[in-house]
């Protein structure tokens, strides 16, 4: 891919982009979203954080597993487990980074 390209596709997505976002303003009032759509809209951030965060938790060294000795998905549950009992969000990371790393250490 030349320069050329590689800067007509950056200014075409940032038009996209800017398009995209800038017409829900443009509209303003005019525009109404339905009930419905706007309940669906609001499991949008969690969706996109799961579709990030799921494929990382079941890859270890580069290949996908569900088992013990994926240190990634253990803490993962670990943590997950540990913010269902208490609902504290740094217990959480303190307790998912503490069983990373001592899986990490003894594997």
């Amino acid at each position: 891919m030349s320069h050329l390209e590689t800067w007509i596709a950056i200014v075409g997505m940032a038009v996209v982009t800017v398009f995209t976002r800038a017409l829900f303003l443009m509209a303003g009032e005019r525009v109404s979203v339905p009930d419905r759509l706007q309940r669906a809209l609001r499991y949008a951030p969690a969706a996109a954080l799961a579709a990030i965060i799921v494929p990382e938790f079941m890859t270890w060294q580069g290949h996908f597993t569900i088992s013990p000795m994926n240190a990634k998905l253990m803490a993962g549950i670990a943590a997950t487990v540990f913010y269902l009992f208490t609902r504290r969000m740094v217990g959480m990371i303190v307790v998912g980074m503490a069983v990373y790393t001592a899986l990490r250490l003894l594997t």
